[in-house]
């Protein structure tokens, strides 16, 4: 999208006439659910309190005091709001005068969602303590960084010109697209934008948005669970254009909805960790944290389907992150987690819009979990583990990635997966973007589950993969995997599994710690562990076991030792 009509933001206010009006705007959050005597409402309303009185944190937002002053009319929380708004926008003058770029522009606008929300709440709710100058000010800052962030080429700040690369303005299925999102519908309904920013909303960025999640029957995300918590931000833009037009995008279709039950059962038994799937950059075991509370909150207070918000509750009330830990997410606790709810009646889930397969067989605390991925691999923060599986049970993981046990959480090649390793003239066969590999599932009772899977398309047709088929068979706790492939002269196929322990070989056998792993076929398989530390500097443990030999299949089971053996495959 290109304006012919432009502001090029400088110190001095710009006039904008006929592109914005602040009559009669109005960001229509509903907080009414807000329960004044809860202990959420009093942390949050002290942590604001305390910012009041001079003890300001360093990620304390206008929106935060802005929130206080709408569920209060406390002036003081608006003169906050203002004082914080004012300093983000007098910061940003200073930069531009300086011929520099805003912070608002840092990490190709990464922060423009929250950043201009600050600034969009406070000329909204605030508006009457602005003087004319403050709004003029206001309104020509977040013009011009509306235009930059959907025209990247033609990017400017003072009159000079900043193109920067437009990184995922146009794709809804990555985070920094639901940051230009945010600031877009938080600024066109502050300042009643009805001939640019909102018929852009309604004509192009909102369909593009629905018929994205439209195709994404079964909640989560196609960069994984680490950057899939950027959905909470998502649900809530959702609520806040509900509240303000009465359109009601969160259920439009299903995947809000779905994803309260994607995250239900991509939680451990232990109610404590998740599905490490693709990049992990928050930090690399995958623990739950505020951002995920907050999902399923938004999920929960969005979603018509009252099963969902009762599986919504169960979940909130069940892990292990009770409240918000960080006070700059207090805000978001006040959303209701509602009565104590219940799991949900199945115990194997399949996300098709992400290629995920979850399978438990209860839903107490020691029971056997396992995922399978085969689907999409689009994203860039999406990892090369097409065919790979994950188990846990014990209360720990028994085989998981070996990601979660680096520095960085982005290690995303083939080797730190539970997948067939090809290798060829010595190097290691990539998995390529964007494929679609294939799953069909057969669900049985007690959370039996058998997928067979298509991952021949997750290498974009190399020449050296003729064909790759993984079953999964998940029975009683006990993890089945079936390999067959086909590959060219002079390439190979190896099994590896990622273990916490160091595994302990014994045959066609190895133990690793709770894990026992026995290949059935091929008969004559070679065994051999790899301790990560000694591989890369990023690794601080972990161990893989290598199972090569086969010629065209594999079949291996993973399960408890006790459970194994009493399965007859020793």
């Amino acid at each position: 999208m290109h304006f012919s009509r432009v502001c090029f933001f400088a110190v001095s206010a710009c006039a904008l006439a006929g592109v914005y009006s602040s009559a009669n705007a109005s960001i229509g959050l509903d907080l009414s659910y807000v329960d004044q005597s809860s202990a959420a409402y009093g942390r949050f309303r002290d942590y604001v309190d305390a910012a009041v009185g001079g003890n300001r944190s360093g990620d304390f937002t206008a929106v935060d005091a802005a929130y206080m002053y709408k569920i209060t009319g406390g002036t003081q929380y608006c003169a906050l709001a203002i004082d914080v708004a004012e300093q983000q926008v007098s910061t940003a003058e200073g930069a531009i005068s300086g011929g520099g770029t805003p912070a608002i522009a840092r990490d190709s606008y990464l922060y423009v969602g929250g950043m201009l929300m600050d600034v969009a709440i406070t000329y909204d709710w605030c508006g009457a303590q602005l003087s004319s100058s403050q709004k003029q000010r206001y309104s020509a800052y977040a013009e011009q960084t509306l235009y930059n962030v959907w025209n990247p080429q033609q990017a400017a700040w003072g009159g000079r010109s900043y193109p920067w690369s437009g990184w995922s303005v146009n794709d809804p299925g990555n985070n920094y697209h639901y940051s230009f999102l945010e600031a877009t519908i938080y600024w066109a309904l502050a300042s009643n934008s009805t001939t640019l920013w909102q018929p852009f909303l309604d004509d192009v960025k909102l369909p593009a948005l629905e018929n994205y999640f439209s195709a994404m029957s079964g909640g989560g995300s196609q960069e994984g669970t680490g950057y899939g918590s950027s959905h909470r931000r998502l649900f809530g833009e959702y609520r806040a254009w509900r509240d303000s037009t009465g359109e009601d995008l969160g259920n439009a279709n299903s995947h809000m909805t779905d994803s309260i039950s994607f995250w239900a059962h991509a939680t451990v038994p232990t109610m404590d960790r998740f599905a490490p799937i693709g990049d992990q950059a928050r930090q690399s075991t995958p623990d739950l944290y505020d951002y995920y509370r907050h999902l399923v909150l938004e999920a929960r207070y969005g979603t018509n389907d009252q099963n969902a918000k009762d599986i919504a509750s169960w979940w909130l009330h069940s892990i292990s992150v009770q409240r918000m830990a960080n006070n700059f997410n207090f805000r978001y606790d006040l959303l209701p987690a509602g009565g104590p709810g219940h799991a949900p009646a199945e115990l194997s889930y399949l996300s098709h819009g992400v290629g995920a397969l979850f399978a438990r067989t209860s839903w107490s605390p020691d029971a056997m979990w396992m995922s399978f991925m085969a689907g999409p691999y689009t994203q860039s923060h999406a990892h090369q583990e097409q065919g790979a599986f994950t188990l846990f049970g014990g209360g720990d993981w028994l085989t998981v990635t070996e990601n979660i046990w680096s520095h960085s959480g982005i290690e995303q090649e083939t080797i730190v997966h539970n997948v067939l390793r090809f290798e060829n003239d010595g190097s290691t066969i990539r998995q390529d973007q964007p494929t679609q590999s294939e799953m069909q599932i057969t669900q049985g009772d007690g959370g039996n589950v058998t997928a067979v899977a298509d991952l021949t398309p997750a290498y974009g047709g190399d020449e050296h993969i003729q064909n790759w088929q993984r079953k999964v068979d998940f029975q009683g706790g006990l993890l089945t995997v079936t390999d067959d492939y086909a590959v060219s002269s002079g390439t190979q196929a190896i099994f590896q599994i990622n273990t916490p322990v160091r595994p302990v070989v014994s045959g066609n056998t190895a133990i690793a710690g709770g894990l026992r792993i026995t290949v059935v076929q091929p008969a004559n398989a070679t065994l051999t562990v790899t301790d990560w530390t000694d591989v890369d500097s990023d690794f601080e443990g972990g161990f893989r076991l290598d199972v090569a030999g086969g010629n065209g299949q594999y079949v291996v089971q993973l399960g408890h030792p006790e459970e194994i053996l009493a399965s007859g495959f020793d």
